[in-house]
């Protein structure tokens, strides 16, 4: 019996464990803590927590890549049930194997979601499905100040290319691409990038642009007040004009076809996006347009979550690139938010006074926490200022430009 029980001792994870795996086992606990406790990103950093926890729990063989065992037999008749039969000719002598595959584990599979970009296509999907781009519709203006907060995305990736001078982080242009989407502010974007461009940055990539995103409320109101005086801050802004049911069809069927003739790459993302919008907007599918923001979305985000996070292994986290891209992270979100402002003061400034240059943090596409900051932010200074509406334009413009610049960077560096 007493032998029984350290064989079993031997055979158990615990004589597995490294110090390298009780650190990324503690690390899964505060990301758990901060899911729970803090609610920040709890939809996706829960999940992506506790795959990271059973990524580093030793001889779990969740990870495992199928293997095909072969066992020498006899002869033909002796194969047995469920194995194939494999003859080999060696020296003149036919020898027969049987050939029996072993499944490989559970996260190996729903992994190839993830490697296969589906996931992240599905989750954009039932985005479409739950974004009104009505706003970004009625004041066209927005999609500049959308695409000016992409500005964090090149200037980290120049900065990860400068970074990667230093022999030990070593970063190529690829993974400089995959880490600069991070200043998107898009999750499923920055994962997509980052299978296309370094999928061994993976878990880090993921784990920096969730953290980050869950950090909007914090990382991006000193930004905003930093670069904007009180009086600009107080600016009321026109109420938007309607924008009829005709137009909120027509806008996605134009959006998929410029955007994905001009960036053939952009179609996975962008595609599934205007889809998604169509289905909401058309008003005739209703019952999978539910379907696809709230069973879909949640069963894809519950596997894309625990995929990433078994990424995250010791080996592959607990590096100097690791440090390097949660710094170059917070780089991107900032000069992200700060490039939305800059261009919205510009269009304080041409405009005469009608812009309120707070909307344009919000073209980062953290949909919708971003826009609430400007609101939040605008209200602090100017109760009577209702900026929530405005600031969806550049919310939802965010999102569309977070994708064309991941197409951008996978076809130029892909």
């Amino acid at each position: 019996m007493f032998q029984t029980i350290i064989d079993l001792f031997w055979e158990s994870g615990l004589t597995s464990l490294t110090p390298q795996h009780i650190i990324m086992i503690l690390i899964s606990f505060v990301l758990i803590y901060l899911a729970i406790a803090k609610e920040f990103e709890p939809l996706l950093l829960l999940p992506i927590a506790f795959g990271m926890l059973l990524a580093n729990l030793p001889l779990g063989g969740l990870f495992s890549e199928p293997e095909t065992l072969y066992t020498l037999i006899a002869s033909p008749e002796a194969l047995p049930d469920g194995a194939s039969l494999k003859t080999v000719v060696e020296n003149g002598q036919t020898l027969y194997y049987a050939a029996k595959t072993q499944a490989g584990g559970l996260i190996y599979y729903l992994y190839q979601g993830v490697k296969l970009g589906i996931y992240p296509s599905l989750i954009f999907l039932g985005i479409g499905c739950m974004t009104d781009f009505g706003p970004l519709i009625a004041n066209p203006k927005s999609f500049l100040l959308g695409a000016a907060a992409q500005l964090g995305i090149f200037i980290t990736f120049l900065g990860a290319m400068l970074l990667g001078q230093i022999p030990a982080i070593g970063f190529t242009a690829q993974d400089a691409g995959a880490i600069g989407i991070i200043g998107g502010a898009d999750g499923p974007t920055a994962i997509y990038t980052a299978t296309k461009l370094a999928p061994h940055l993976l878990s880090s990539i993921a784990v920096a642009a969730y953290s980050y995103m869950a950090l909007v409320p914090i990382i991006q109101p000193p930004i905003m007040r930093a670069l904007t005086t009180e009086k600009e801050r107080m600016v009321v802004m026109e109420q938007l004009r309607p924008v009829s049911k005709q137009e909120k069809i027509i806008f996605p069927i134009m959006v998929a076809v410029f955007c994905i003739l001009l960036i053939p790459s952009t179609a996975p993302l962008i595609g599934m996006l205007m889809l998604g919008n169509l289905m909401k907007e058309s008003g005739v599918v209703d019952r999978i347009a539910k379907t696809a923001q709230n069973e879909l979305m949640n069963i894809v985000t519950i596997f894309l979550g625990i995929s990433v996070g078994a990424t995250a292994s010791a080996e592959a986290f607990l590096n100097l690139r690791t440090i390097g891209i949660i710094i170059l992270g917070l780089v991107a979100f900032s000069c992200g938010t700060a490039g939305g402002v800059l261009f919205g003061k510009l269009m304080y400034k041409v405009t005469g006074g009608k812009v309120n240059p707070l909307i344009g943090s919000a073209g980062v596409s953290a949909v919708p926490m971003a826009a609430r900051v400007s609101q939040k932010v605008g209200q602090e200074y100017n109760p009577s200022n209702f900026l929530l509406m405005h600031a969806m334009g550049p919310n939802v413009a965010g999102v569309i430009g977070s994708a064309v610049a991941a197409g951008v960077l996978i076809s130029v560096l892909g």
